[in-house]
C-alpha cells in the first residue's frame, strides 16, 4: 500500500476512510463529509492531490461523487474525528 505525508503528519493511503472540509464557496454544503480515498496525486516532495469519493448518502446531499483536496488542513482522517470535534 502506498502511503502518502500530508504537512500536518497525518499519513494517507489509498482506500481510507477520510472526512473533506467544504467552506464557505460550498454554501449550505459547507462543513465536514465523508468518503474515501481513492487516488493520490504526488504533487511535491510534501503536498499531494487526495482524490476522495464521497459515501453515497454524501453524494447525493452534495450533489458531487468525487473531490481533490490539496490543502491538508481540509482534509483528516475518520478515525481521528474525535480528536477534531
Amino acid at each position: 500500500m502506498v502511503r502518502t505525508q500530508a504537512l500536518m503528519a497525518e499519513t494517507f493511503a489509498i482506500g481510507e476512510q477520510v472526512e473533506v472540509f467544504l467552506d464557505a464557496k460550498f454554501g449550505e454544503r459547507e462543513g465536514w463529509h465523508s468518503g474515501t480515498i481513492f487516488r493520490i496525486d504526488p504533487y511535491s516532495e510534501h503536498r499531494s492531490f487526495y482524490w476522495v469519493r464521497f459515501t453515497a448518502d454524501e453524494a447525493v446531499a452534495l450533489g458531487l461523487q468525487e473531490i481533490s483536496v490539496f490543502n491538508p488542513k481540509n482534509i483528516r482522517s475518520s478515525r481521528s474525528r474525535s480528536q477534531h470535534e
